[in-house]
């Protein structure tokens, strides 16, 4: 056996940072500590120089023309915050209308709730039995007082994607700013801003092999320029738009995880899916009644989420503990309720309640696969036995 326990298979969740990202942070914990905010001397140019440098590795990944439109931020529930707080507040004379969707993560549904009770009108479009939402629903909820549009590009529990590139084409020819949380579809498949008529997009490194604490929020200067308000003040960093000295270490392994994500992705995602499929496979050869949850192919590469008919998705996660599963979104582990996702869906709470999400990424083997078909096969079987 090739390989050590536990299995990690919750990539959704956070990414191992890989060790080279790592080898590239290094230096400048200790070395390299310049705040790139100090003019004055050659320690705070070279961190304003690799801070320069990994906006272009980030650009790059998302299609961004001006690396100078990337803001640092500490990860995707900040960037996302500020997008849809950050607008709302600017064009508020414009109109106080905001278009989602009912399956978005808790960092954009907490935030709207929140716009709900200063006077914003929210539609949360419901979407269909694979988690996709109709671009037709939003063009049909579009008024004069739409100010802004907000969706994932990818879903953190079935893995679904939306047509993120038909919603841009609606926005943009209805005048409308266009939000992408893009958490987990950056490094995964690809983003284009310009492409897919993003004007703000929210995304972090631990979900792509870089560290924890460090994320972006790409604002669009230019046909249009997007104006935000920003969450907090202080020092005039970020353009005024999110105070604070930047955090060179991660800034510098967001960058590198970034680049190689963008490298490395196309043959990521072949040899991900083969091993998904297999997983999948595996599972049903040796199991009856389970269903697969989300688009069966419009997913993401890693996302494999099915039901185990007559258990629950607690019970199975407690008897295979030598692998780490998840049942739904971390954000949301604590919770007893059946996922809001697959309920939107349309599924039952006995459905919903037996669904696993597995998440492979990166470092997951075929041997590890091997072994998790044959534990979570035989833990069913018991659990059914009972």
């Amino acid at each position: 056996m090739s390989f050590k326990f536990p299995i990690y298979l919750d990539y959704h969740s956070t990414t191992p940072v890989d060790p080279r990202v790592y080898e590239v942070m290094k230096p400048y914990f200790c070395e390299e500590f310049g705040n790139p905010a100090s003019g004055s001397h050659v320690f705070g140019w070279k961190a304003e120089e690799v801070v320069k440098q990994a906006r272009q590795k980030v650009a790059h990944l998302i299609g961004v023309r001006d690396p100078k439109e990337i803001i640092w931020t500490s990860g995707t529930t900040e960037s996302i915050n500020l997008a849809l707080r950050g607008a709302s507040i600017s064009y508020r004379e414009k109109g106080q209308h905001i278009i989602s969707c009912v399956t978005e993560h808790k960092a954009a549904l907490e935030t709207l709730k929140y716009l709900e009770t200063q006077g914003f009108k929210v539609t949360y479009l419901p979407v269909d039995s694979y988690g996709v939402v109709d671009p037709e629903d939003v063009r049909k909820n579009i008024t004069d007082k739409t100010i802004l549009i907000s969706f994932m590009a990818a879903n953190n529990e079935i893995g679904t994607l939306h047509p993120i590139s038909e919603i841009g084409k609606i926005a943009k020819e209805k005048e409308v700013l266009f939000h992408v949380d893009a958490a987990q579809a950056c490094g995964k498949i690809p983003m284009d801003v310009e492409k897919m008529g993003i004007d703000l997009l929210s995304a972090s490194a631990h979900k792509v092999y870089g560290p924890k604490g460090i994320g972006i929020l790409y604002k669009r200067e230019r046909s249009p320029y997007v104006s935000l308000s920003p969450l907090f003040f202080g020092g005039g960093h970020e353009k005024g738009l999110r105070p604070g000295t930047l955090a060179v270490p991660l800034i510098v392994g967001m960058g590198e995880a970034f680049k190689i994500a963008g490298q490395e992705m196309e043959e990521e995602k072949v040899r991900i899916i083969t091993l998904r499929e297999k997983l999948y496979h595996g599972l049903k050869n040796g199991l009856e009644d389970i269903e697969l949850n989300g688009h069966p192919q419009k997913r993401l590469p890693g996302n494999l989420n099915v039901s185990f008919s007559g258990i629950k998705a607690s019970d199975l996660i407690s008897h295979v503990r030598d692998v780490a599963l998840s049942s739904g979104s971390a954000c949301a582990s604590g919770s007893l309720e059946p996922s809001y996702v697959l309920k939107a869906l349309g599924f039952s709470d006995e459905r919903a309640r037996s669904s696993i999400r597995f998440g492979l990424g990166r470092f997951t083997t075929e041997e590890e696969i091997d072994c998790v078909i044959e534990k979570v096969v035989e833990a069913v079987q018991k659990l059914r036995h009972f």
